[in-house]
């Protein structure tokens, strides 16, 4: 990664480059334009595009503030005016309002962080030593997620670079300034390190990749050590690359780690989206980037930013499916287990129009997990619930306490009032269960569940979007659906009864709801289980002849003393599944202990290696944290 004067340098070279080459800006709204999923094969004007992206953004957040002269911003809007060299003094008056009550917490260090280094040579001296006064005298909450925990020691760690060689006393923290930048290196470097030997704790977050890649942009572009410059800038090359591999037509899918209950269902509206739109051009915004705000900050410094050619190309030229088996981790476990942080092992299978997903099901995160679904293509998914799964509606204090350091009581319902609406509910559709297990061969899932009959909630939903075609109850017990061109079988394996979806439109009161038009197969059963096979709409003629295939498929199971199928899929592969115990492809155990980090045709890194290997065709890149090397490649 270059330096930040370096850097500057080339942006200007790229912008004279763009307007010798005749690309220009348009003033017409991203969310207007229909969307090309054809690859852009000119640099330069893939280049321009994507910086026409980036001002669209920019020119966005900093309209919302105009009408008011300014006097309003926030500081994704100040960060975005600092950096383009605009409405200094408005910038001025409202850091000087903004620190007569700072903040607290990586939500507040991060945008302050920002503000400070894009203003650290436009900003009025007292505007400056506003902020650097609230660093002083303003306890700062460390935070308890992943996310926060980069974002604070983000921030930590250039606010002590920016103010060097203080004492403790100049600190909220009492930490002098090398302490404090010590401290902040430490844990990245530590987090970094884990996350590319052992895989991600929040690993393909809907939202909180944002969270993950604006820090290490800042870190990429502000970090004086040109080390941490180095790592940052592959890290972000790393997290991108992985994203391109779990997007169907830009849209990010499952499992997640994390997810919210509008997300889970509309899978565009999810900020992982806003990156695919800013990176590779290949899914449509919103009006007024609905759902995707956290970008802004992303687009204040994403001009210093190129997406490796491979990377791009793995997003959007897809030449073939996909099958990527991946590990991950949970979030940390702090009590009630003998494992700090369990193995979660993916599975994705990408197809031209659809895409199936999942982990083996257990615990990751308690709240927002989100296990398996199957997801379909539609030309313009905006407010279109284009995907289908099960799973078990898994609320508990207990649970909640092995993964929070807090009391278990008051969590539950709690969280309710905390942006996780549906968590204590019945009918929700977000989380994972101590009592689920998954397993995919392609695009067959089988689920199992084999609920504490004393828990809440003993049932399994099955979310039925409001956008499914040729629905039909077959006598046999089989469900049949189309999803876009997608030929869908669902099969629940105890008695349901529907349910109407419903959504919470605000997303910090649960007791406001409305109906979708979709509905939730409920099966009040504790043993219970789903299996769900997908097919091509030009496998089959008709819907008819899919059913008829279907129906012809071998297929057993049980419920007692604990569920268990053996069913062979559209694919002629037996799958064999216990709750409990090993399952079985076409006679082979599914050893998930030798699972390698990435395993697939574009990822590939062996467990503990550090190095990440990035492929389409024959382009290549290596990207390795023992060295510190990103190595563009010609793959024989």
């Amino acid at each position: 990664m270059k330096p930040f004067t370096s850097i500057l340098k080339t942006a200007a070279l790229t912008a004279f480059a763009l307007v010798a080459t005749g690309v220009t800006t348009t003033a017409q709204p991203s969310f207007e334009k229909p969307t090309s999923r054809e690859v852009v094969e000119s640099l330069d004007v893939r280049r321009g595009q994507y910086l026409d992206r980036v001002r669209e953004m920019q020119d966005h957040r900093i309209g919302l503030y105009r009408a008011e002269n300014f006097t309003k911003i926030d500081n994704s809007a100040m960060a975005i005016l600092l950096m383009r060299g605009e409405e200094i003094e408005a910038c001025n008056n409202r850091v000087l309002e903004l620190m007569q009550e700072p903040g607290t917490g990586p939500f507040w260090m991060f945008p302050t962080t920002m503000v400070a280094y894009a203003g650290r040579d436009k900003l009025s001296t007292e505007a400056q030593e506003a902020i650097r006064e609230a660093w002083r005298t303003t306890r700062q909450l460390r935070g308890d997620t992943e996310n926060h925990w980069v974002m604070y020691h983000t921030s930590m760690y250039l606010m002590a670079q920016l103010y060097p060689d203080e004492p403790g006393s100049e600190w909220w923290n009492g930490l002098s300034s090398s302490e404090n930048l010590e401290e902040g290196k430490g844990w990245l470097l530590d987090w970094m390190d884990i996350s590319t030997t052992i895989g991600q704790g929040e690993y393909n977050p809907t939202h909180y990749i944002g969270e993950y890649a604006i820090p290490l942009l800042m870190l990429s572009v502000w970090a004086e050590d040109p080390a941490m410059r180095q790592r940052s800038g592959m890290l972000l090359d790393w997290l991108f690359a992985e994203l391109a591999t779990v997007t169907l037509d830009g849209m990010m899918r499952g499992p997640n780690s994390r997810t919210d209950d509008t997300s889970v269902v509309e899978r565009w509206y999810a900020l992982a989206n806003y990156f695919s739109w800013q990176l590779f051009g290949n899914i449509p915004a919103g009006e007024g980037f609905r759902g995707w705000g956290w970008g802004n900050y992303f687009s204040v410094l994403a001009e210093y930013y190129t997406v490796p050619e491979v990377i791009y190309r793995i997003a959007v030229d897809r030449r073939a499916d996909i099958l990527q088996r991946d590990r991950a981790r949970s979030r940390r476990i702090w009590r009630y287990g003998d494992e700090h942080m369990r193995p979660i092992y993916k599975t994705q299978y990408l197809r031209n129009d659809y895409a199936v997903g999942s982990h083996q099901g257990g615990m990751s995160d308690p709240i927002q997990s989100h296990v398996w679904d199957v997801t379909w293509s539609v030309d313009d998914p905006r407010g279109v619930h284009n995907t289908m799964f099960s799973m078990h509606p898994h609320s508990s204090g207990k649970v909640m306490q092995m993964f929070f350091c807090t009391y278990p009581e008051p969590m539950p319902p709690g969280v309710t009032y905390e942006g996780k609406p549906s968590y204590n509910s019945a009918n929700k559709l977000l989380g994972c269960s101590p009592f689920e297990e998954v397993v995919q061969d392609l695009d067959t899932v089988v689920a199992l569940y084999d609920i504490d009959p004393s828990s809440d909630f003993p049932q399994v939903n099955g979310f039925f979007s409001k956008d499914l075609a040729d629905v039909t109850e077959h006598e046999s017990g089989w469900i049949f659906a189309r999803g876009g061109s997608t030929y869908l079988a669902y099969r629940p394996l105890a008695d349901y009864h529907w349910q109407p979806h419903i959504r919470y439109p605000n997303g910090r009161d649960p007791t406001i709801t409305e109906e979708t038009g979709g509905r939730i197969l409920t099966s009040p059963h504790s043993k219970n289980g789903t299996i769900l096979q997908a097919a091509d709409g030009d496998e089959f003629t008709t819907m008819a002849a899919f059913q008829a295939a279907i129906l012809a498929l071998p297929l057993s199971y049980e419920l007692d003393p604990v569920p268990s199928v053996r069913f062979t899929s559209l694919r002629g592969r037996e799958i064999v599944a216990k709750y409990g115990a090993t399952p079985y492809v076409d006679g082979q155990p599914i050893d998930y202990g030798n699972w390698k980090l990435f395993e697939g045709p574009h990822l590939n890194s062996e467990v503990d290696s550090g190095v990440l290997t990035i492929t389409h065709g024959q382009l290549g890149r290596v990207l390795d944290f023992n060295t510190l090397s990103a190595t563009d490649i010609v793959v024989e």
